[in-house]
């Protein structure tokens, strides 16, 4: 199954044991995934590589037991080697996501092949000017943010103050314009963003703590889908 061809990049989840306030990571992607999610990205800056590789296991039998496994995209969060390592497991990992300092997405797209689906963070720091002349020919999307500070992410871009530097939805609707592949927008957000997130015409939003860190991540899941499908486009 080609996942590149089935991408759907509207409603993302990236999620890890350290934001779930506890409770069981295959749990908090069943609730996304039920009520609407259309991918994941398993990231986690404290587990092994064997923590890791058992976290898509147990997120692609999640995928699995909802019949959901040719349609939600699964990927692993810069880590080249737990991605070969799960596909050498037999686990039904898609792809990857990459950031600045990882792995260049032309390496990833070497050893996971031409049906993998691999996105890549745009750079903080002169966001549109290294969009417009970014080689995308590795990658089939773009992450960006953040839109508001968030403790998820402490190795935000910061400016030469010091500040942590945020999108303004002007900004997001120039990047959509120019951008050649996609974009996903996240970093903090919430429902209320979402309206005036779609109007920019970015192709989704992620989120981390919206869902894993809710009360009820299954009510969250579906009050963000709700919200952006439910938005007007730009």
């Amino acid at each position: 199954m080609n996942m590149r061809k089935n991408l759907d990049i509207s409603a993302y989840l990236v999620v890890g044991p350290e934001n779930t306030l506890g409770r069981p990571v295959a749990d908090i992607i069943r609730a996304a995934v039920e009520n609407g999610f259309t991918c994941l990205q398993i990231r986690s800056k404290t587990a092994s590589a064997r923590e890791l590789i058992a976290l898509c296991r147990e997120a692609a039998d999640v995928l699995r037991e909802l019949g959901k496994s040719d349609e939600v995209v699964l990927l692993v969060n810069d880590r080249l080697d737990v991605a070969l390592a799960a596909r050498e497991a037999g686990i039904k990992v898609d792809g990857i996501h990459v950031g600045q300092s990882d792995i260049p997405a032309a390496v990833c797209r070497k050893y996971l092949g031409e049906e993998a689906v691999i996105g890549l963070s745009a750079r903080t720091n002169e966001l549109l000017d290294y969009v417009r002349h970014a080689d995308t020919s590795a990658i089939d999307y773009f992450g960006a943010g953040p839109l508001h500070e968030t403790p998820t992410k402490k190795d935000c871009g910061r400016d030469a103050e010091g500040h942590v530097i945020t999108r303004s939805f002007a900004e997001l609707m120039e990047l959509h314009r120019i951008s050649p592949v996609p974009v996903v927008v996240g970093g903090g957000v919430k429902a209320r963003d979402l309206p005036a997130l779609r109007k920019t015409g970015v192709d989704g939003f992620f989120v981390v703590s919206a869902v894993a860190g809710a009360d009820d991540p299954a009510a969250a899941a579906r009050e963000l889908v709700k919200t952006w499908q439910s938005a007007p486009r730009s």
